[in-house]
């Protein structure tokens, strides 16, 4: 699901064993000499949940502790996993700050009361369009839907207009999507806000007849390079940061974009948060402050994750398709339901 290698490491959490869940330990963005215990050991120390890419992470990681000296511990998961964990954690939870690639797993964990309110200097950093309504917590980055297609077996012409498309017969067989993802779950996650479940329904059935599953977007798209399948439905950065390397796995690939409002044009918004029970609330806030400030941001701007910066006016890497040219539609992150998206998944047959 993602690019960066998703292994879990360290110290396993008693509470998290307890309840049968997966233990995620202490990465390696962590600085040497900060504790794994992290919390409320140093006013100093903060711990980080992440299910961001691991890459990513160490970059804000290391320019934050390098600008407050503030340590920080991260323990790495998956979007899905790590908002479980939290949850089941509650008020024990020794995370003070918690990231993700995608919004539903934020959404969950506000649902359940456990995010403070973000300060407003960070609110102040980042537009409405890039942050929940409520602003328990906020955008920190972004990804846009592609379609990636072989250009030697579909022609402009034959491109879908709406990603609904993909559900009519003529489409069987033809494109794939990893579903048990994070990723693509999000993406139906806007399906269900922007059409209601009736038409989510339908789509997911024409989904089950017509699509290919994978496991992980990278994997999709290089089936598709490979002439497996016609095309795949990511996100953007797969592409990009192929590309930036050997692109071997997707110089037969181009990705279009669906535009005009369309579901298919759904842009993720990639979240952080500060919990409630933090013990180390100023410096969780300043951390989150940090990376949506314009130092946080030029990370984005200028490093090899190609996702979107979306805060304090930094522009984002020079080689994407400009947000403001995405057309994307208007989705409030604070509503997409991931527990009604895995039910209507299941009931199709995708997971």
């Amino acid at each position: 699901m993602k690019i960066r290698t998703n292994a879990l490491a360290g110290i396993a959490l008693a509470a998290t064993a307890a309840l049968g869940l997966a233990a995620c330990g202490s990465g390696s963005s962590a600085p040497a000499g900060s504790s794994a215990a992290g919390n409320g050991s140093s006013a100093g120390e903060i711990t980080v949940y992440n299910a961001q890419h691991e890459s990513l992470t160490k970059e804000w990681i290391d320019a934050f502790t390098a600008e407050t000296g503030i340590k920080v511990t991260v323990r790495q998961g998956d979007d899905t996993e790590m908002s479980n964990q939290i949850v089941q954690e509650g008020q024990a939870s020794p995370a003070d700050v918690f990231l993700t690639e995608n919004s539903p797993a934020m959404a969950q964990v506000e649902n359940a009361g456990l995010f403070a309110d973000v300060d407003k200097a960070t609110v102040d950093q980042v537009p409405a369009e890039f942050r929940p309504s409520t602003n328990k917590w906020t955008g920190i980055a972004a990804r846009s839907t592609v379609l990636v297609y072989d250009k030697n077996k579909i022609s402009d012409d034959k491109l879908p207009k709406s990603m609904l498309d993909l559900a009519n017969p003529e489409w069987k067989g033809k494109w794939a999507a990893s579903p048990s993802g994070a990723d693509f779950q999000a993406i139906v996650s806007a399906l269900l806000e922007l059409k209601g479940e009736a038409a989510t329904e339908a789509w997911l059935k024409g989904m089950k007849e017509n699509s290919k599953p994978y496991k992980g977007n990278s994997t999709a798209m290089k089936a598709v390079n490979a002439g497996e399948v016609d095309a795949a439905l990511i996100y953007h950065y797969y592409y990009y940061g192929d590309q930036a390397k050997t692109g071997e796995n997707s110089n037969n690939v181009t990705p279009f974009y669906f535009k005009n409002q369309d579901p298919g044009a759904f842009v993720s918004i990639s979240g952080g948060g500060v919990l409630k029970s933090s013990k180390n609330a100023a410096a969780a806030q300043s951390f989150l402050k940090f990376i949506t400030g314009k130092k946080g941001q030029e990370v984005l701007q200028k490093g090899t994750s190609f996702e979107y910066a979306v805060a304090s006016d930094v522009p984002s890497n020079d080689k994407l398709v400009p947000l403001k040219e995405l057309q994307a539609p208007t989705v409030d992150p604070a509503k997409l339901n991931s527990a009604k998206v895995t039910e209507l998944m299941t009931q199709a047959g995708l997971l």
